[in-house]
């Protein structure tokens, strides 16, 4: 369906290069402004510049250097949520308690924000990790594997350590060590009121460090997204270069070039703006990128189910013959794969052997 596979580029263009690095950029410059007090527009800069030197074609040491500072950044994160549950165990529960009677509407105060908060939890919930938009298929085509089923196994597993594991734990932080407010839906104040002046964002998880940790915990939040953020941004620029060779796949390499440079160049541009907006309009310029992504890609996990469970079962099958699994995409049935059989030959042209083998064996 090629007219499909053309509007999915068009919105993915939309929802990596011009939606999505607004909050990316808000989290970096709001979570320096709280750590050290540094201006907005002075981060600004120096993200905008870094991330520009990298997604126009240079600098390829900073990229290397995130590749394995945001691992380590991220092990460290891991860490440090856990020291912070531990040291706050004893209030899990009632913060357990307090979750339900709020969400099930059985706590008077918050019984008007009911309704808000399963919007607000889907709205936030969706951003953890990329499952269902359709993104995380450009990553993931680029990996080397002898089988698709391998590497998806390998993003839905993300899924988990990204939304059960990290997510999670940073929410029991906050509400663990009480470092939140409730705002008030008329807008004219708080019903809980623990952190004075702090925005709903990522200063309530650099209070909930520095809570256990103070002095550390800001600092350590603050050097972690940016380079979370970096990573994320040089991710989005490589899903726009994807959509846009997509687009212009029939145009001259010289055109497609133009093309994918006017659209990273609108994309620093709005990273400089994301950094300077407010989280209202950062998170609902985010916000609206992802829902026309999710509703566009939604329909083609649908269509695309029937194959995605043949392909499965080719796995199982496979792995139940003790291979390890090889792909033919001919074999199942599956059309305009042919870059498969190329792949095959050319890197796993001993696993197809010992495939065929056992088939020839289990057929006798």
């Amino acid at each position: 369906m090629p007219i499909f596979a053309i509007v999915f580029a068009i919105v993915s263009v939309i929802s990596n290069a011009i939606t999505g690095p607004t909050i990316q950029a808000y989290n970096v410059a709001e979570s320096f402004k709280t750590a050290w007090g540094v201006d907005p527009i002075i981060t600004a800069v120096v993200l905008t510049v870094i991330f520009a030197l990298i997604a126009l074609g240079g600098m390829k040491r900073i990229g290397k250097f995130a590749q394995y500072v945001v691992p380590f950044m991220a092990l460290a994160y891991i860490v440090i949520a856990i020291i912070v549950l531990l040291a706050n165990i004893t209030r899990i529960g009632p913060m357990v308690k307090l979750i339900f009677s709020c969400a099930f509407n059985l706590n008077a105060v918050f019984g008007a924000i009911w309704g808000q908060s399963f919007m607000w939890g889907i709205k936030r919930g969706i951003f953890s990790n990329e499952a269902g938009f359709g993104t995380g298929a450009h990553a993931a085509a680029s990996a080397e594997v002898s089988h698709p089923v391998k590497q998806g196994l390998a993003q839905s597993f993300s899924v988990y350590i990204d939304t059960l594991f990290v997510c999670t734990a940073t929410g029991i932080m906050i509400l663990s060590t009480g470092m939140y407010n409730v705002q008030n839906l008329a807008g004219d104040g708080y019903i809980v009121e623990n952190i004075h002046g702090v925005d709903h964002g990522v200063g309530y998880t650099q209070a909930a460090i520095d809570s256990l940790l103070p002095g550390t915990g800001s600092g350590f939040v603050a050097i972690a997204i940016f380079f979370f953020t970096l990573t994320t941004l040089v991710a989005f620029a490589f899903n726009t270069d994807a959509g846009m060779s997509y687009i212009f796949r029939k145009k001259s390499r010289r055109t497609q070039k133009i093309a994918i440079n006017s659209v990273l160049f609108a994309m620093v541009a709005i990273t400089f703006f994301g950094s300077m907006t407010s989280t209202a309009v950062a998170w609902n310029i985010a916000d609206m990128g992802t829902a026309i992504l999710a509703w566009v890609n939604l329909p083609a996990i649908i269509l695309l189910s029937p194959k995605v469970i043949k392909i499965f079962r080719d796995y199982d099958r496979q792995r139940k013959m003790g291979l390890d699994p090889v792909f033919e995409p001919s074999k199942l049935g599956i059309d305009n794969a042919e870059i498969w059989d190329e792949i095959v030959a050319e890197k796993y042209s001993d696993l197809l052997e010992l495939k065929r083998e056992a088939e020839r064996k289990t057929n006798l």
